[in-house]
């Protein structure tokens, strides 16, 4: 298939070629006879992120559909709370031993094959769950919703990669945001849809109700899946960056060696352990949302839909920030620990306001400030990581945090659970989070700014490399 538009050159000014087609010049850099034919961006690389954006948005939105109803749920289907939480815990739990067979597929395959995987399997669960809106169907809604766990191990790791694939080295940050950004979307809309779909009433309203989501969500999934067939593809035909036309003249190394030397690196596995339990104390409040609200907001179920909808919004807003302020600074380590440590203080802030918030608008100003650093700390954990262990694979390194995060987010969700429902209460289980993250930003300060990566763009550009170059760019 060939792309729509004329490749776009980073780098100097825009100039058009013989089709009246706006270029950009190559890779930075002053070397423009060698780096002009060899550095190109094209056009169709918003084509691949938007499509994997909406793919994405669609697995996310079932992640937390049950979970933010669990009255509800538990109501029709006649199961308890702990069970219903089950059906958020189960991404974190299928996540963990499949991360790195889908790592170890993501590199030999490429992200097409990926994607498509991902996307089909996406597709199945939705179906899977049309056929189960009846009170005693709950394990084949469980069934469904782990198919479509399963389907997310070809979609957390994705961003930082397609984004150094397809994005030259000033966008790589924003696009690695703009990837994010539609998890993020996904979540909140899946905090919002379903306490508006799913009203309390009699067992038959009910089950029309789910019946309703589940064919929505079971459409939408189906059209995304024919469109990433026909439409997303691996890679362009020209690197966007010398960083990454430098990977594709290295080597190719087993794939168990890229592994040893990410678990050797001592300052990724400082940001292993610290992104982990900054993501994992997100998941715990995700997952718990709606207990911790209705305890001091009785029947308030859509405003507990739409206070996660707005932690989730407003983490987009900070996504994108962050992502803008990293590709303009390259600050990478002092990017990550400040909005570390104003997610710490927006933590403790919701911890001692919960239990005195006489209104719960007050609680909606509160997430919102959560939500923007909690969750814009995401992108900037990625694009950090990638930065601290270039050339292994952002997938690779991108897989392995979104599994730790995974790891926390079980036992975070679990412990707090049982710390919530103990004598201590809320706030005993909201300070536990609190001093999970304090630990983290502490590990975060301690992390060398090693930014590698960067250093290999600026040494390609200042002595390129010889490659034989073409006047006419190839179309995939």
């Amino acid at each position: 298939m060939s792309l729509p538009a004329s490749p776009e050159k980073l780098g100097t000014p825009a100039a058009s070629d013989a089709n009246g087609e706006t270029k950009e010049a190559s890779c930075g850099g002053n070397d423009e006879g060698a780096l002009r034919e060899e550095c190109q961006v094209y056009r169709f690389r918003w084509v691949v992120l938007i499509l994997f954006v909406v793919y994405s948005m669609s697995n996310a939105f079932q992640w937390i559909q049950f979970a933010i109803i669990n009255g509800l749920v538990g109501q029709f289907y006649g199961v308890s709370d702990g069970i219903v939480d089950m059906t958020s815990m189960i991404y974190m739990i299928t996540y963990i031993p499949l991360i790195f067979p889908a790592m170890y597929f993501l590199d030999r395959f490429g992200l097409r094959k990926a994607v498509l995987i991902g996307s089909f399997g996406t597709a199945l669960g939705s179906w899977i769950k049309v056929f189960s809106a009846s009170p005693n169907l709950f394990p084949v809604a469980f069934i469904g919703q782990t198919v479509v766990a399963v389907s997310q191990i070809f979609i957390l790791g994705i961003p930082p990669l397609l984004a150094a694939v397809w994005f030259g080295p000033s966008q790589v940050s924003s696009a690695t945001a703009i990837g994010v950004f539609g998890n993020q979307l996904g979540v909140a809309a899946g905090f919002v849809l379903p306490p508006m779909l799913i009203k309390n009433g009699t067992q038959e309203e009910m089950a029309h109700d789910f019946q309703v989501m589940f064919i929505g969500t079971g459409c939408i999934t189906a059209v995304l899946f024919v469109a990433v067939i026909f439409l997303f593809r691996d890679k362009p035909p020209t690197p966007p960056s010398m960083s990454q036309m430098a990977l594709l003249t290295a080597d190719k190394e087993p794939y168990v060696n890229s592994i040893k030397r990410l678990f050797t690196n001592k300052g990724y596995l400082l940001l292993l352990t610290s992104y982990g339990m900054n993501v994992g104390v997100f998941y715990a409040i995700s997952t718990l949302l709606s207990s911790f609200i209705l305890k001091y907001h009785p029947g308030k179920d859509e405003d507990t839909g739409r206070i996660g909808f707005m932690i989730v919004v407003f983490g987009m807003m900070g996504s994108v920030v962050s992502g803008l302020i990293l590709d303009k600074t390259r600050r990478f380590k002092e990017t990550t620990l400040v909005i570390y440590f104003l997610s710490f203080v927006g933590m403790v802030v919701y911890t001692f306001s919960l239990p005195h918030a006489n209104h719960i608008a007050y609680m909606y100003v509160v997430f919102a400030a959560l939500g923007f650093f909690m969750t814009g700390y995401l992108p900037v954990g990625f694009e950090f990581a990638a930065e601290i262990t270039y050339p292994e694979s952002e997938g690779t390194s991108a897989g392995l945090l979104n599994a730790s995060a995974q790891v926390f987010g079980i036992i975070l969700t679990a412990v707090t659970r049982l710390v919530f429902e103990s004598k201590v209460g809320d706030l005993g289980a909201n300070l536990l989070l609190c001093g999970i993250l304090l630990m983290g930003v502490t590990m975060t300060a301690l992390i060398k700014a090693d930014l590698r990566r960067t250093m290999a763009q600026r040494a390609s550009v200042a002595s390129p490399p010889s490659y034989e170059s073409s006047a006419t760019v190839p179309e995939p």
